[in-house]
């Protein structure tokens, strides 16, 4: 039995015994952007967005990424996830959360590079978009994620479900397109997701992957927590709200039916729109259960 203490213990060990993986962090930055709309009777369509940053050296130089950077030494991963945010925004204290890590060896060419990501909601109207040191431009992209085949085989214990997606982003004269397959597996009781890119595109790294995986965590939750409030000005209308929940959700919804569902979850102010070509709506503000 060791008499050995703690800190002698510390004092001589010797990290170098495993292997000590990079630790990154990639940031998946939502917002909602209207679309120019030469009509001024006519309200503008909204377009859900995320940021991404061209890279400007090795590997996947010039190619699209997602913010992010390494952990340094002395913070947490949450601390350089706050501090990516703020260098490609300039932005602090906005909705964000941990998403997923992402550990396959060989995502990274450069070594072993183990990466949290991380999903941020934010008003587009307090962006100031800040291309890091390591990136060449930075910019918003019209963000869809389209199901182009849906198939299901019968198994002996349930079912096998292969899915096939485009992710399309585009902005201005960039347009770019990776595919995905996903493998949904019922054996019993038991439910497994994997997600794979088949095609690449100009994406970097396994960056549709962060992409396609924070879009569905956003339309899940849309479904039953306050998370679309965040993508809003502080006064809003309950239009621009519902064409909030569409544009995230990828659908129509009636009217009526959306009224009830967030009735308790907004209070109209004495604030109404300016007169820009149709009639002054009411201004609502989110109401914090807080």
């Amino acid at each position: 039995m060791t008499t050995q203490s703690e800190a002698e213990f510390l004092k001589t060990y010797d990290a170098s015994k495993y292997p000590r993986p990079s630790v990154t962090v990639d940031m998946v930055i939502f917002t909602i952007i209207d679309r120019k709309q030469p009509n001024r009777r006519k309200l503008p369509e909204k377009d859900l967005k995320v940021l991404l940053i061209k890279r400007g050296g090795h590997p996947f130089k010039d190619c699209w990424a997602l913010p992010g950077g390494f952990v340094r030494q002395t913070e947490s991963i949450d601390a350089a996830a706050c501090r990516e945010l703020s260098e490609e925004t300039g932005l602090a204290n906005v909705y964000m959360e941990q998403l997923y890590t992402w550990g396959e060896p060989q995502r990274d060419p450069r070594t072993r590079v183990i990466s949290c990501s991380y999903m941020a909601l934010i008003d587009a109207g307090k962006i100031t978009l800040q291309a890091g040191d390591d990136a060449v431009d930075a910019k918003w992209f019209t963000v869809k994620k389209i199901l182009k085949r849906d198939k299901r085989t019968l198994t002996k214990t349930g079912f096998v479900q292969k899915q096939k997606f485009v992710l399309s982003l585009v902005a201005d004269d960039t347009s770019l397109e990776t595919q995905l397959e996903k493998t949904i597996t019922i054996a019993g009781k038991v439910r497994t997701e994997d997600e794979q890119i088949i095609v690449p595109g100009q994406l970097a790294f396994d960056h549709a992957r962060m992409i396609s995986y924070a879009l569905d965590r956003m339309r899940n939750k849309i479904e039953y927590t306050d998370i679309a409030f965040n993508l809003l000005p502080e006064f809003f209308t309950l239009t621009q709200l519902q064409q909030v929940y569409e544009t995230i959700l990828g659908h129509e919804l009636l009217k009526a039916n959306f009224r009830r569902k967030i009735e308790d979850k907004v209070i109209e102010t004495d604030q109404f729109t300016e007169v820009t070509g149709h009639r002054p709506s009411r201004l609502y503000k989110f109401l914090s259960k807080d």
